[in-house]
């Protein structure tokens, strides 16, 4: 039997022990290593097989963690974490009380920068080699980025800067032609005609004053390794073409890249997805945002569908699918997502544009500057908003409602079901006189009889669910599934307020004056999000009445399953109905 090598690598200071000949045996069984845990604890997969050789290949040729290597995003991390004193751990990767599943500062040293959305790497990585250069240190700075992050403008901003930089920084382009959906743009096109060797292959890089080479095969341990001892030699900013594929290793990973880049549950021996006999059960948000926005497309020819590169993950796809020529993935891009909607909005157009709400943080000026100072009609439809689960800090979209709603003339609703969501986007392309911001969970619902006929919805107007005595639960969005459940036999009202802004102000004055204990539950943060709009109206209005806020506490939450998370910040059913009972 083989000798295990992975089981001897503690550190890259084991793996330096290795003989070149060697590696390879040790790629294999990282490979195997990763997929192994994977299939059974989920989590990114074909981004990590694919640079197995190029992970082993930095820890070996460089002397991290002196020399300071960075992951784009962090997808494809997982075979640097297991070289680097986490092999024995991996298995805990994004549970509860686990390690992350991206890099982390406070996890380990090699981790050197702290990593979840995309394209920050070569900023961060000039950053830091800037600081070396100011203090007289020789070290050398790696940052890793794929072909869909360095189309996104930061990547773009970065490259601007690093080329008048003397300091001495190495940008690998890990070019595999796919992100978590395959890449689009015209940069794409070019680096396959490089790729192909129909494109001269120097003139964007090198016209940037950053030296070029490559492409090189990022599964060849002696051309990548070649490569990298000669590029150590080489001063100031340079990049390194590295061609890999995405899941390299497991035939199905490789063949379906956009499933097996995060599969869930698999066999670990055949990499085949687990049959799940067809069953009826409430659709996912996504699903019903995907769905809804075909049936209205096809009625109203005005409406426009955009993604900064999550036609999968939103599932525009089915509009990508239906009417390719007015749905657009722009790639990672979401500033020119929003100021492109606000173009087309100015044309008569109704654009819908769907971004996870963790990732529309980065338009946020736009979507002040652009659209809300404008007036203009957007559509923004915030998926993955709330606790988003394993995925942790860097994903969890709890902020949206604190950050969006100081805006003017910014609407904003939160659906508590399906049902309402597919009605309030029916209202929407109605022919709305401002920008609405629509945010909805991760997941599936709770109705299966869901595409009912559309209804439109009252701007401002909430509902009553439960009448109740003394106490008034005031919910926003998918959150009231937990209120339900928890005063099923509690004599206490229960409102779906639905439009964080405006408010429905006339029925909380009601609800005041009939509820002296009011309680408001949402998962967004507490500081500035629908309680302190609660909060704020009762100041203003001098009431005295006794106010409970729950929602996320004042605190970056870290990873594990959805329901182990409310259980943590005290938003599941029993949480909430605990403070209930205390009150009544």
């Amino acid at each position: 039997m083989q000798h295990s090598l992975l089981n001897t690598i503690n550190s890259p200071e084991d793996l330096r022990l290795l003989a070149p000949k060697d590696l390879t045996q040790l790629a294999q069984e990282l490979r195997e290593f990763i997929i192994t845990i994977v299939a059974t604890k989920e989590g990114h997969l074909g981004a990590s097989l694919g640079v197995i050789e190029l992970t082993i290949a930095l820890h070996y040729v460089y002397n991290t963690p002196v020399d300071q290597l960075l992951w784009d995003v962090g997808h494809q991390a997982y075979g640097h974490k297991i070289l680097t004193g986490r092999r024995d751990v991996f298995h805990t990767n994004r549970q509860l009380g686990g390690i992350s599943g991206f890099p982390k500062r406070s996890e380990s040293a090699y981790d050197t920068f702290g990593v979840g959305h995309s394209s920050t790497s070569i900023s961060a990585a000039l950053g830091m080699a800037i600081a070396s250069q100011l203090k007289g240190e020789d070290k050398h700075h790696i940052a890793v980025i794929g072909d869909a992050s360095i189309a996104s403008g930061m990547a773009f901003e970065g490259l601007n800067h690093a080329g008048v930089s003397p300091a001495n920084l190495l940008i690998i382009l890990n070019d595999n032609a796919i992100g978590i959906d395959p890449s689009v743009g015209a940069l794409k096109q070019y680096l396959t005609n490089v790729k192909k060797g129909t494109q001269r292959r120097n003139n964007i890089i090198e016209a940037l004053n950053i030296d070029y080479s490559g492409p090189v095969d990022g599964h060849d341990f002696t051309a990548l390794i070649s490569e990298l001892k000669r590029l150590k030699a080489v001063k100031g900013p340079k990049l390194l073409h590295v061609i890999t594929t995405k899941g390299k290793g497991l035939k199905q990973a490789e063949a379906d890249q956009v499933k097996y880049h995060a599969p869930g549950k698999f066999d670990a021996k055949t990499g085949e997805l687990p049959y799940s006999p067809p069953k009826v059960q409430p659709p996912k948000y996504q699903d019903v945002f995907g769905h809804t926005i075909v049936e209205l497309a096809n009625a109203n020819k005005n409406i426009v569908g955009i993604t900064p590169a999550m036609p999968t993950g939103s599932s525009l796809k089915f509009m990508m699918e239906a009417l390719p020529e007015r749905a657009f993935d722009v790639g990672i891009a979401e500033q020119h997502a929003v100021t492109l909607a606000a173009g087309m909005a100015t044309q008569g157009l109704i654009p819908f544009c769907t971004i996870y709400s963790t990732f529309i943080q980065r338009a946020y000026d736009q979507i002040i500057h652009d659209v809300a100072l404008q007036n203009l009609p957007v559509v923004f439809c915030l998926d993955r908003a709330g606790l988003v689960g394993e995925d942790g800090a860097t994903h969890h979209g709890v902020f949206d409602l604190s950050y969006l709603r100081c805006i003017p003339n910014l609407i904003i609703f939160a659906p508590r079901n399906e049902i309402e969501l597919r009605n309030i986007m029916y209202t929407a392309q109605l022919g709305l006189e401002h920008p609405i911001a629509i945010r909805y969970p991760r997941g599936r619902g709770v109705t299966i009889d869901w595409q009912q006929p559309f209804n439109a919805i009252d701007i401002g107007t909430a509902e009553r669910l439960k009448q109740g005595d003394a106490i008034a639960v005031l919910s926003i969005g998918t959150i009231a599934k937990n209120v339900t459940a928890a005063i099923t036999d509690l004599k206490v009202s229960h409102y779906d307020m639905r439009f964080v802004k405006p408010l429905d102000e006339a029925l909380l004055h009601r609800i005041f004056k009939t509820h002296y204990n009011i309680v408001t539950v949402e998962d967004n943060a507490l500081s500035g999000g629908f309680g302190s709009v609660i909060l704020e109206f009762a100041a203003r209005h001098h009431y005295k009445n006794k106010i409970e806020v729950l929602g996320i506490p004042d605190n970056f939450i870290e990873h594990g399953r959805v329901d182990e998370l409310q259980t943590l910040v005290g938003l599941d059913v029993k949480c909430i109905r605990h403070l209930l009972m205390k009150l009544i």
